[in-house]
């Protein structure tokens, strides 16, 4: 359905550091850099970015807005955790845990990014 989600930043280094190391948590390669500053994380047919707003205004992040990424089981979400606190992530929701109960149950790992914007981690 997607081909790719695209997030603005700040403050590049930072949010590259953040995702280069909650991303390698998860299995995927640091971001490469383009000409106009922008970065990219390459997987599976689709595409993460980071970009500062092309309109020069400030990034914000989407309140009520949250990106999930895929992890294989509970010890890789916890691991993506980890490594966006250790770079200058923020935890948020409720600390890193099974939701609801059954086959809908799911393990989740929130973290804000350094420009605000809500992730998580997420295994059934």
């Amino acid at each position: 359905m997607f081909t790719h989600i695209m997030v603005g930043v700040n403050d590049m280094e930072a949010s590259k550091a953040f995702y280069d190391a909650v991303l390698s948590a998860l299995g995927h390669n640091e971001g490469v850099m383009d000409p106009k500053g922008r970065c990219f994380y390459m997987a599976d047919g689709g595409v993460f970015c980071l970009t500062p707003p092309i309109n020069g205004e400030p990034a914000t992040h989407a309140n009520g807005g949250t990106i999930g990424f895929r992890a294989k089981d509970q010890a890789t979400a916890d691991a993506f955790h980890a490594a966006g606190l250790a770079s200058g992530g923020t935890t948020c929701e409720d600390p890193p845990g099974l939701r609801g109960e059954g086959e809908g149950a799911m393990y989740l790992a929130y973290l804000r990014d350094p420009a605000g914007n809500k992730i998580c981690a997420l295994c059934r």
